[in-house]
């Protein structure tokens, strides 16, 4: 019936587009590919993919087996990948992923305590997903989820581990650098400097501007956060960062937050990871790291 290297052949199939190509990156003839799949068609009852000439099309049962293997096939990797760790007396590799930009800065200075409290532990970061990362996550291609917006599901937990507060980093001497607060109407006339994330997932534009109907005269994403504040020191822009972020680096950069409306906007940080994985050691480790870390007041 049906088992892991059908799997494999329907993920490798769709990724490669031929079953010339998948029989080569499993390391199988074309001739046994083709038999594998065609008596699991046979068991099954339902054809895999329909032929249209040399390409090959998935059925409503194809697209069904290729979204188990996608959900499948990396867990049992991980699962393989583990055990294998455990057999030869290595403990693993801790794979965080990111959701949030400036939060760089901030694992840097928990990666090396942590390193040294773990020696047997390795630690991986990933920034950018296929899809998301609570799919990442969902899909075992991380352990651990660095975001600022959970989104709460079964089988996931979250643990809040600080607060910040949202502010608009500014020139220092910027027309809005004396300001105690602004409001989103100040900022049609700034190039509004992010990083490289969509609009609807932005805070600035969803707690700040989008309410209030306001666009900023030009959004301009840059990815690293070092550009980003020279862009800003250098009055080619503001930018929506974590205060803590950008009081730390005022010290290297001429820029000052400023208040996002007169209450502010409060965010947290939080960790995910798989409720199955809350009882592995290291993981539980770091996050009470991170729990104990003080960020700049």
């Amino acid at each position: 019936m049906l088992e892991r290297h059908h799997l494999a052949i329907v993920r490798a199939v769709e990724e490669l587009g031929s079953l010339t190509a998948a029989a080569s990156q499993l390391c199988l003839t074309q001739s046994a590919l083709s038999h594998s799949m065609r008596k699991l068609e046979q068991q099954l009852g339902t054809d895999i993919w329909l032929r249209e000439g040399r390409s090959l099309k998935l059925t409503q049962a194809g697209h069904y087996l290729l979204a188990v293997a996608n959900r499948l096939l990396p867990q049992l990797t991980h699962a393989e990948e583990r055990l294998r760790q455990f057999a030869s007396g290595e403990r693993g590799t801790l794979r965080i992923g990111m959701e949030c930009h400036p939060c760089y800065q901030w694992l840097l200075k928990l990666v090396s305590p942590f390193l040294q409290a773990w020696p047997y532990i390795d630690v991986d970061v990933k920034q950018k997903f296929q899809f998301s990362g609570l799919a990442a996550l969902f899909g075992y291609e991380i352990d651990l989820l660095v975001t600022p917006d959970p989104v709460f599901k079964q089988g996931l937990h979250y643990q809040p581990v600080f607060d910040y507060e949202l502010v608009l980093a500014v020139s220092r001497d910027h027309k809005l650098a004396n300001q105690q607060s602004i409001q989103p109407a100040q900022l049609s006339t700034e190039t509004l400097i992010t990083y490289p994330v969509p609009t609807d997932r932005l805070d600035i534009y969803n707690q700040f501007l989008t309410p209030a109907g306001i666009l900023p005269k030009q959004h301009k994403p840059i990815e690293n956060t070092e550009i980003m504040l020279q862009m800003v020191a250098n009055n080619r822009g503001v930018a929506a960062l974590p205060r803590w972020l950008v009081d730390e680096q005022s010290q290297n950069f001429a820029v000052l937050p400023v208040r996002l409306g007169a209450e502010g906007i409060q965010k947290q940080i939080f960790l995910g990871v798989r409720e199955a994985d809350l009882d592995i050691d290291y993981l539980r480790a770091f996050t009470e790291l991170a729990q104990q870390f003080k960020l700049p007041d």
